[in-house]
């Protein structure tokens, strides 16, 4: 199955647009764990043994791996192995060209079995096609980032509705396998994005940790169909327990925000 066929399933049985976000920072995980063979590893399996049944992706972010040495990347070449029919996306944020690319790409789709990765376009169409040569894959284009700093330089010229605009273009051309990162902390833009992006598939990060407003967002992003957004939440739901019931409090906090999306759908 493809990202696309993968994801559609997985919001419908588990009725939910909420994306875990693996961000499994090794100095935050709970002490019970810290004796284990590999804690990163631990900590992942038991998450996602949690949560499998409330979400529609999950979201592992490379740098939390890579920081950690060996450890972080068993763990990160674990992950396709423990997420079962749930899409996985690589958070890499790659951006580079020709056979640069393709590296890199190849260690997302052969090396790994990753389902779809966030991807730096600026560097123009050359950026995205290595990764489109392996089939089934899907793109999420950054678009317009949560951070405040975004506005140095995604705003100007209206940059961020240029990327969304030609997102759109290069999906008739490469078969709608593209979607874009935009940032609950701006559900203004996120609103314009969505009028020039309206079949597209949004990831948004922001909410939780970072402050997006999760009404504000479904709002402005949602269009009605069934899943055409993946909402981010990790640091919230990863870290809700600092004890050996770390899994139970993630699962418990993964329902909450689960069940807030779902509300937030049925009043628009």
């Amino acid at each position: 199955m493809n990202f696309l066929e993968k994801y559609n399933r997985a919001v419908r049985e588990n009725n939910s647009l909420l994306c875990v976000g693996l961000d499994s920072d090794l100095s935050r995980l709970p002490e019970c764990l810290k004796k284990e063979k590999n804690p990163i590893l631990t900590f992942n399996r038991e998450i996602i043994e949690a949560t499998k049944d409330l979400v529609c992706a999950y979201k592992p972010n490379a740098a939390f791996y890579e920081s950690a040495g060996k450890a972080g990347f068993e763990a990160w070449e674990a992950l396709s192995g423990m997420v079962g029919p749930i899409p996985l996306i690589a958070d890499v944020k790659r951006g580079d060209i020709g056979n640069t690319a393709s590296h890199y790409a190849r260690a997302l789709f052969e090396a790994n079995s990753f389902d779809a990765a966030t991807i730096n376009p600026l560097m123009g169409q050359d950026t995205i096609e290595p990764f489109l040569a392996f089939e089934g894959v899907y793109l999420f284009l950054l678009g317009l980032t949560s951070n405040d700093s975004a506005r140095d330089f995604e705003y100007t010229g209206g940059l961020y509705k240029k990327i969304a605009r030609k997102t759109v273009c290069w999906n008739e051309k490469f078969g709608h396998r593209l979607g874009l990162v935009v940032g609950a902390t701006k559900p203004g833009e996120l609103k314009r994005i969505r009028k020039i992006a309206s079949k597209e598939v949004f990831l948004i990060p922001g909410i939780g940790t970072q402050g997006g407003d999760l009404r504000r967002t479904i709002a402005a992003g949602y269009s009605g169909k069934e899943g055409n957004m993946v909402i981010n939440v990790s640091r919230s739901i990863l870290f809700a327990g600092k004890g050996s019931d770390f899994a139970e409090k993630a699962r418990r906090e993964a329902m909450q925000y689960r069940d807030m999306i779902n509300k937030a759908r049925e009043e628009i």
